[in-house]
């Protein structure tokens, strides 16, 4: 019963969370009414223990912390880490398009998409917009149309009798969507639709020209519980809105008596270095105004952990022999800790035991994901937050199929029991270090 209403909560979600900014505004809406206070980018911070903070970075990533009554930062703090942002077919910057009658927008692939699923899908489009007021000054807002308005038609199997063993994708040329069809010679001026839309989500506000924007298409398919039994989640976006909503959910719900703190940065994807990822500056300089000077910082790095939650790959029954023999997590199996000699992941055998005593202490299973060794491992904030800052890291994730389609699939039971460890782990009253 806890699972279906956490379940159902993680798919309302889901379904206002269409973009990194859409990800963080929706956070910070259950963080205010939660009684967190924003904070500043700049000027002095009055800390005072008890209390509950939060701060955003461009709109796409946040950091949310408690200044423990019992344990302050400097003591050591609890730290999980996500992060916002999900492979998509991003507007170029002059993205109209008139080819045989048809209105189309130009779009780059951000990440490392699936580029397959996202053909004879129903696409809406969301984003940040940056616009001048009547007194020509710069203003910004979120837009999300909300429903179908475009999609990326297959060709038909006649004119391609290959297509089922050899298609290969052209992301310049083969994945821009349909709009519309062409209604004369003009082309569509995408700003001005852009202006329109904006009128009508913000009817207060007085657009005077669109200056540019960062939008996203999306799949307005909504999250579903899936399976004969509803023993799956699919969605577009778990990974990693689905470890962003299990942070946010377990700091909601620690006891304030540690110091503890959630970050989701946005960029992961591309490789995480901007003034919003995790190989920006966001975290440091966040911990470092928290502890009050360099002495401080240096006592906090030294005695803090960071579980760092990305999803796992689980073993596709169809491609079993992708994984290794010994590590091929189940869904619904439990989280899944990662593990690479190579450091492409930050889990050592401190944090892996830490980890593994908190989901004992929780009755939660715990599986483990080392990738076949001939097979290159890809990567996650883990190993940028350890480098970074010096910070013992642990990475764990929930096993997903179809990683980086528009449409993935995780169990229904493990999201849940993640949070229930990382709630535990927020709330751990002892040293984080091994004795």
């Amino acid at each position: 019963m806890r699972s279906q209403e956490f379940n159902r909560d993680l798919l309302a979600f889901l379904a206002v969370a269409t973009t990194p900014f859409h990800a963080v505004a929706a956070m910070v809406a259950r963080l205010e009414e939660a009684g967190f206070i924003g904070l500043p980018a700049d000027g002095d911070w009055q800390l005072q223990p008890g209390q509950r903070y939060y701060l955003t970075r461009n709109g796409s990533s946040l950091v949310a912390f408690v200044a423990g009554t019992e344990g302050e930062p400097a003591a050591g703090m609890r730290m999980v880490g996500a992060h916002t942002d999900s492979p998509c077919l991003m507007v170029k910057p002059s993205p109209e398009k008139q080819r045989s009658g048809y209105f189309q927008l130009g779009v780059e692939v951000y990440g490392g998409a699936l580029l397959n699923p996202w053909f004879d899908r129903d696409l809406s489009l969301a984003g940040r917009v940056s616009f001048a007021g009547p007194d020509g000054r710069l203003q910004t807002a979120l837009v999300d149309f909300r429903k179908p308005l475009a999609i990326v038609p297959s060709l038909a199997i006649h004119l391609d009798r290959e297509a089922n063993q050899n298609r290969k994708i052209n992301p310049q040329t083969d994945i821009l969507p349909i709009l519309a069809l062409q209604a004369g010679p003009e082309i569509p001026d995408f700003r001005e639709l852009l202006r329109q839309r904006l009128l009508v989500e913000h009817p207060q506000s007085t657009v005077q020209k669109v200056l540019d924007y960062e939008l996203a298409f999306y799949d307005t398919q909504a999250a579903a519980m899936v399976g004969l039994r509803e023993e799956f989640i699919a969605s577009a976006r778990l990974d990693n809105l689905l470890s962003c909503f299990t942070g946010l959910q377990a700091l909601l719900q620690a006891d304030g008596k540690q110091s503890c703190l959630l970050v989701c940065n946005d960029h992961e994807e591309v490789g995480s270095l901007s003034t919003s990822g995790a190989q920006g500056p966001l975290l440091l300089s966040t911990l470092r105004r928290i502890a009050g000077d360099e002495s401080g910082l240096l006592s906090l790095v030294q005695r803090s952990m960071m579980i760092s939650a990305d999803n796992a790959h689980g073993i596709h029954p169809n491609y079993a022999d992708r994984h290794d023999d010994n590590h091929g997590p189940i869904l619904n199996a439990g989280p899944v800790i990662k593990i690479n000699a190579n450091q492409r992941y930050a889990t050592n055998a401190e944090t892996a035991g830490l980890y593994r005593l908190l989901a004992a202490e929780e009755e939660v299973p715990v599986q483990t994901f080392v990738v076949r060794t001939d097979m290159a491992c890809g990567s996650t904030i883990g190993p940028i937050t350890a480098g970074g800052t010096g910070i013992r890291t642990l990475d764990i994730g929930v096993p997903t199929f179809a990683m980086h389609s528009i449409r993935e699939l995780a169990g229904s039971e493990d999201a849940c029991n993640l949070g229930r460890v990382l709630r535990r782990f927020y709330n751990y009253p002892g040293s984080l270090t091994p004795a």
